[in-house]
């Protein structure tokens, strides 16, 4: 811990300098103008084995720069605006000190320097100064985490898939750095894939965690089953186990679980309470991927119907979360104009699905995660 004494008097500065070696502060650095404030500063902030300064007693009037326009001063500054300052200060005029404590200052103290008061107002600056500093150090430990986190749940999403009868692309935009949406693929085999798109409700780091939980299940259960009816049915088994009486809410998702077999040129498909999305078979007819039952987890037991795609030549899917439809300002009749037109479209090389329905400047700042999926199969 160091302490800063900073005036233009050596008499005042002798007076602090004794008050605060009396009341056990031993670390302490005194000054006589803002110039070698800044340059103690400096020089400190280069020095990492220096002490961190937690405290400045600045005098108000001092030579070329007055204590209120060094105040100023530290508060521009990213690396010191949050070290509180007391001005000591033998002026009375109200409107001085308002503009001292507009500055930036925490608190003042007037001459004849009151040793009891201020050796209390120094108490008062440095708790709310580990105070302050505590939080910050805690703020950064949670940030490590979530990052930690992010790319965890990054490296569960799977890369874009390009084989000769399947191409996956998904564009993926989370609202914050943990997201409540996901997707999967699994191979089966030459022809046969597993793919599912969810949305959990909500977003931010409680629902990635279930997210991520739901993700390690689905990976367990696919390797088992393969219909599209069991594979809800499980998920949602998986669902309830989460519900607490305690908790506020239950979590539950909306999802499409597709299985694509490319040799016998099917798509069976359970569409659980999520938005309808597109399907065009052969290039000509466009369909609604309709859904099939609830949403997962809301239910104890739920009611799965699977539907089934039947394409000769190729077919094309596009899926989506409710973040994209909300993305345009909650204009969502004009979001799904834009995707049924670029589903009703023959796609070539598309790398990043979300340009196609929305400009650039739009993929961030949402409030809610946003997930495109385009499938092509022949």
């Amino acid at each position: 811990m160091s302490i800063l004494i900073v005036d233009d008097n050596p008499v005042n500065l002798f007076v602090i300098e004794k008050i605060l070696k009396n009341a056990g502060y031993e670390e302490y650095v005194s000054l006589s103008s803002a110039k070698q404030l800044f340059d103690y500063m400096e020089n400190n902030e280069k020095q990492s084995s220096k002490s961190p300064v937690d405290l400045i007693l600045l005098d108000i009037m001092m030579p070329e720069v007055d204590g209120i326009q060094a105040c100023q001063k530290l508060q521009q500054d990213e690396r010191f605006k949050d070290i509180p300052v007391i001005f000591i200060t033998a002026i009375e005029d109200s409107s001085k000190l308002a503009d001292a404590l507009d500055a930036g200052g925490m608190d003042y103290v007037t001459k004849p320097i009151n040793k009891v008061e201020l050796l209390a107002r120094i108490r008062v600056a440095l708790r709310l100064k580990y105070e302050k500093d505590w939080h910050a150090e805690q703020e950064q430990k949670i940030q490590r985490e979530l990052d930690l986190a992010m790319h965890v749940q990054k490296g569960l999403l799977n890369p874009p898939l390009e084989e000769d009868n399947i191409r996956i692309n998904v564009s993926h935009l989370p609202s914050f750095k943990l997201a409540g949406d996901m997707y999967y693929w699994h191979k089966f085999s030459e022809n046969k894939y597993g793919i599912i798109l969810l949305d959990m409700m909500g977003h931010g780091i409680s629902s990635s965690l279930v997210c991520m939980f739901i993700s390690s299940v689905l990976r367990d259960i696919i390797k088992e089953l393969t219909d599209p009816e069991l594979v809800i049915q499980e998920l949602n088994r998986y669902m309830v186990l989460l519900h607490n009486p305690n908790n506020e809410y239950d979590y539950y998702f909306t999802g499409v679980y597709l299985l694509v077999d490319t040799e016998k040129k099917t798509v069976e498909y359970v569409n659980a309470g999520h938005p309808e999305g597109y399907v065009l078979v052969d290039g000509t007819e466009l369909h609604t991927i309709e859904r099939g039952c609830c949403a997962v987890g809301f239910f104890n037991q739920i009611d799965v119907k699977k539907s089934v795609i039947q394409y000769e030549d190729s077919i094309q899917l596009l899926l989506y979360t409710d973040g994209v439809l909300e993305a345009n300002g909650g204009e969502e009749e004009h979001m799904m104009k834009k995707l049924r037109y670029v589903a009703s479209e023959k796609w070539s090389n598309v790398r990043s699905p979300i340009h196609l329905v929305l400009p650039e400047e739009q993929h961030t700042g949402q409030h809610d995660d946003m997930c495109l999926m385009m499938i092509q199969a022949k």
